[in-house]
């Protein structure tokens, strides 16, 4: 997911923020097929999950995103990361390890939506304003996340990701046919 009013790490000392130890991954484009495949639950909580989590974040703020899915870096496990502002402004920072989308709620609001792996296309996507995830996070230990505006359209972009699907499926009527055409012509997906 990307936002174009990003400010990495607003609040955070650069000591704090997670990812500047990473390696930066490529991104995984539309078209690649472990985009459409449901990621595998994670099972180890060790070094290994410690430093995807890591490259995970670096990667996400080399590309300017507010999260990142594990597969969108061609890693096949149920993780994501984020760091996204809610609807206060206030950047929430987490990784999310076998999520699962408790809840939505709220209005559905349609709102402009993009993805690191369909780059440069953005379109308005209805989503609930509100969504709640848990899981645990790279430690094993619970975690539960929730929120409104863009922080919620994040939980539920990077949960959608995990289970195989981009933000394109969503789409309907016009917007979803505008999107096929313009996806057909993007430079990246020649």
């Amino acid at each position: 997911m990307t936002q174009d009013e990003r400010q990495a790490g607003e609040g955070m000392s650069v000591a704090a923020q997670p990812g500047r130890r990473g390696t930066v991954r490529p991104i995984r484009l539309l078209g690649d097929p472990v985009l459409r495949t449901p990621t595998d639950a994670v099972t180890a909580f060790d070094e290994t999950l410690a430093r995807l989590v890591e490259d995970m974040f670096a990667s996400m703020y080399a590309a300017e995103g507010v999260g990142l899915a594990a597969n969108q870096i061609g890693v096949s496990l149920s993780v994501f990361v984020f760091d996204c502002p809610d609807t206060t402004g206030q950047h929430r920072v987490g990784a999310l390890v076998n999520p699962r989308l408790v809840s939505t709620g709220g209005d559905v609001e349609p709102d402009m939506e993009g993805c690191l792996s369909v780059p440069g296309l953005h379109y308005e996507s209805p989503r609930p304003s509100f969504a709640e995830a848990e899981g645990v996070d790279q430690t094993g230990a619970a975690v539960r996340f929730a929120g409104d505006g863009q922080f919620a359209r994040c939980l539920q972009h990077e949960t959608d990701h995990l289970n195989g699907m981009v933000f394109l499926d969503r789409l309907r009527g016009r917007t979803k046919r505008r999107a096929m055409r313009d996806v057909l012509a993007a430079e990246w997906s020649q």
